[in-house]
């Protein structure tokens, strides 16, 4: 996998084609539903698979679990929705309607509703509590490759490969299916006056026909706060809309896969759009300058649907051969420690210190927001105690480093003077005046001054993928099998550990 540096890959699976996937909202689990007609169960924390479940006839493409209940939903080219309980291992019940396969299937985020598209031409929404179902929205004139309910209003939207993105309005399914209330003569009359289809059918209004794209849309989704919807389709766009009480409308659009794009989400907690397609690639987008902040390319593998983890920085993406569980960046944050004091970069780019003794955290002592790019956290931080400055190397543009002094004391956050720069994977200080800069393309590391000039070249062992501050003089070399110690004026290895994985 070629990733760019911020990409962490937290688990892999090894399968046939992955179609579908859900997270599970508090345990560390994922199902994947795979073209081969079996359903996964995977602990993706400890890498084993604790269950599968097979009885879907052909592929299964559509899957979710429920937000609080112990079940499951999955969909399959057998037009059958098949609900799971996972503590009985069962099949609890199947939903027969649909004529043709099911691309997608979602449980309404409170009410006991699932919600289903087909290559019927329709979406189906289900009571799945008394296993009925109770609305069938027509008017795409293609497969229906995905429907999901809006978040927090009586929404839904879908999309087809009729080139359109479809914005419903389900208000009125909501009040026929609640309780009933007591109606003012307004309401009847509203409700009377309501635009009807051919069917004369009032649950489901078609609010906004979003048109933009140039061939078949494979996916869409709402954001979890903002009115805005994203779209991913086979003229390789990821299109960004925005929606008002009235109208809706094309903001922008994100270009850069060279293939179909399979799917696209909202991250949940960020700024960002992630889309995946038939390039073989994952790309992440600013949501507010619409560019490329990000992408990782498999060797091999077609990514077919991506998902995101409710509750935290997790997000899981489908491919030809299974499936992988990532995180955009490291959330540890850039740190060093100095006898009782800590000193650390927050989320925010800020350089601060804790002293352990006192239980105090400083102010902001300096500001890096112009270090590296947005969206990529520094990634190691070494402090120099002598001459009170700290080196900075961020992952971005393939490694960079900045050596930078702390004022004297913390009053807020000031932008650095007289920086000094370079490009390297990893820069940490070695002595008073020297510091080390390791560059794992080149396979070599610099020693360098406080001038920032070269004294003396060293090329670490073979395959060296990371280098730490080893004591006064040393340095700490990590391949992937071995760690070794390291002289720095002697030039020769003073310790070897044959150890992997570190």
């Amino acid at each position: 996998m070629q990733a760019s540096p911020g990409m962490l890959t937290k688990f892999e699976s090894k399968s046939s084609r992955a179609k579908g996937i859900a997270f599970h909202p508090k345990r560390p689990w994922i199902l994947v539903s795979l073209h081969s007609s079996t359903i996964q169960l995977w602990d993706y924390r400890m890498g084993t698979l604790i269950d599968r479940f097979e009885e879907h006839d052909g592929p299964v493409r559509g899957i979710d679990f429920h937000k609080t209940q112990p079940i499951f939903v999955s969909g399959g080219d057998d037009y059958k929705i098949k609900v799971w309980s996972y503590q009985t291992r069962r099949c609890l019940f199947t939903l027969n309607g649909h004529l043709d396969y099911v691309r997608t299937v979602f449980f309404h985020p409170e009410l006991p509703w699932i919600i289903s598209s087909s290559d019927d031409q329709t979406i189906r929404i289900w009571n799945w509590q008394n296993r009925s179902l109770i609305c069938t929205m027509t008017g795409h004139n293609h497969y229906t490759m995905c429907a999901q309910f809006h978040p927090k209003e009586d929404l839904v939207v879908s999309a087809s490969l009729d080139q359109s993105v479809r914005v419903w309005d389900i208000s009125g399914l909501r009040k026929k299916h609640s309780a009933p209330t007591s109606m003012t003569f307004e309401d009847q009359m509203n409700r009377q006056a309501n635009q009807a289809d051919m069917f004369g059918n009032t649950d489901a209004v078609v609010k906004f026909v979003l048109e933009g794209h140039d061939r078949g849309v494979n996916w869409v989704a709402f954001h979890p706060t903002l009115p805005l919807i994203v779209s991913a389709g086979d003229d390789r766009l990821v299109k960004l809309w925005r929606m008002s009480e009235t109208k809706a409308w094309e903001v922008d659009t994100c270009r850069g896969h060279f293939q179909n794009a399979s799917a696209c989400l909202f991250h949940p907690h960020q700024d960002l759009i992630l889309s995946v397609g038939e390039d073989k690639t994952i790309r992440v987008w600013d949501l507010n300058k619409r560019t490329s902040v990000q992408s990782f390319k498999r060797e091999n593998d077609r990514f077919w649907v991506i998902a995101a983890h409710p509750e935290i920085n997790l997000f899981a993406a489908g491919h030809d051969n299974g499936v992988m569980v990532f995180k955009l960046e490291r959330e540890r944050p850039a740190s060093a420690v100095h006898q009782n004091n800590l000193f650390y970069i927050t989320k925010d780019k800020h350089v601060r210190s804790y002293d352990f003794t006192k239980n105090i955290e400083s102010p902001s002592m300096l500001s890096l927001k112009k270090l590296g790019s947005p969206w990529t956290p520094p990634r190691v931080l070494s402090y120099n105690p002598a001459e009170r400055s700290i080196l900075v190397t961020s992952p971005s543009d393939n490694g960079s480093y900045e050596l930078v002094s702390l004022p004297r004391d913390a009053s807020g956050a000031v932008e650095p003077t007289n920086t000094l720069r370079g490009t390297g994977n990893s820069a940490v200080f070695v002595a008073r005046n020297r510091f080390a800069v390791f560059n794992s393309a080149s396979q070599q590391i610099d020693i360098k001054d406080l001038t920032n000039s070269t004294t003396k070249t060293i090329k670490p062992p073979h395959g060296t993928t990371e280098m730490v501050f080893g004591g006064t003089g040393c340095l700490l070399l990590i391949t992937p099998t071995h760690v070794y110690l390291y002289d720095i004026q002697q030039k020769s290895q003073l310790a070897e550990l044959a150890v992997t994985g570190v």
